[in-house]
């Protein structure tokens, strides 16, 4: 599964002030780079959801830890299907700890990972603005996968931005939305369990990104991992790299 040892990644860090900028930006590269690899980072969870829960209590508790709060930042790497990258943005968005809702020890977290939350008060993107033009975005490319890494809540948090309505009810109403908004999805944890060598897809992302060779910058490293998740779509996708199982 050897690729190239290192990517060289350019990010983009985007706030208020180069946010229209970006985003329009963004919109031009997915004509020619529709594989979108993402993720979120979000104030945590007011409920845990346990192992044996049935599929209305997971679609409850996701309800609950989603349709009340909102998204920190937003990271993106875009990719042609040959796996040439063609952008990654991290949109910081504002976020105030003395208005917004959080989880303690998530924001903890955050801070020890190296968001400046002072910053993001100050400079971050304005949330309903960050909605409107991304849903704009996402309604205008219709051909793009979407990539992502046990991305339920990444998933749900951008649903609930660009839709700018509370999640459905029922898991039927969500995946039957989730098709109609982002149309195809991949869960890379979830290839892994049909591939072999990566143990019924218990590895983590780093593991991951150790197997393909792959080098995680320590500097903006959730980044980097946007970059993980494309490449190894790309692998996934190789018949000589992921012989499916039986």
């Amino acid at each position: 599964m050897a690729v190239a040892a290192a990517i060289a990644v350019k990010i983009t860090a985007v706030c208020r002030q180069n946010f229209q900028q970006e985003i329009f930006r963004l919109d031009a590269a997915l004509f020619r780079f529709p594989v979108v690899s993402f993720d979120t980072e979000f104030p945590g969870f007011f409920r845990n959801t346990s192992i044996d829960a049935t599929d209305l209590t997971r679609c409850e508790d996701l309800r609950h830890n989603v349709d009340p709060l909102r998204i920190i930042q937003f990271g993106i790497t875009v990719a042609d299907a040959s796996g040439n990258i063609g952008g990654t943005w991290e949109f910081n968005l504002r976020f105030d700890l003395s208005k917004n809702l959080f989880v303690s020890r998530s924001i903890q977290f955050l801070q020890d990972d190296g968001i400046n939350f002072d910053k993001l008060r100050r400079d971050g993107i304005d949330f309903d603005m960050f909605a409107q033009l991304l849903s704009r975005v996402v309604a205008r490319h219709r051909n793009l996968c979407w990539v992502t890494f046990h991305g339920l809540y990444d998933l749900s948090h951008i649903l609930r931005a660009v839709t700018n309505r509370p999640l459905p009810h029922s898991v039927a109403g969500f995946t039957s939305l989730l098709g109609v908004v982002f149309g195809d999805v991949v869960d890379i944890k979830y290839m892994a369990r049909f591939c072999h060598g990566l143990r019924g897809g218990e590895l983590g992302l780093a593991a991951i990104a150790k197997i393909l060779n792959v080098e995680r910058g320590e500097e903006h490293k959730r980044l980097h991992d946007d970059v993980v998740r494309s490449t190894a779509f790309r692998e996934f996708e190789k018949e000589t790299v992921c012989e499916m199982a039986a």
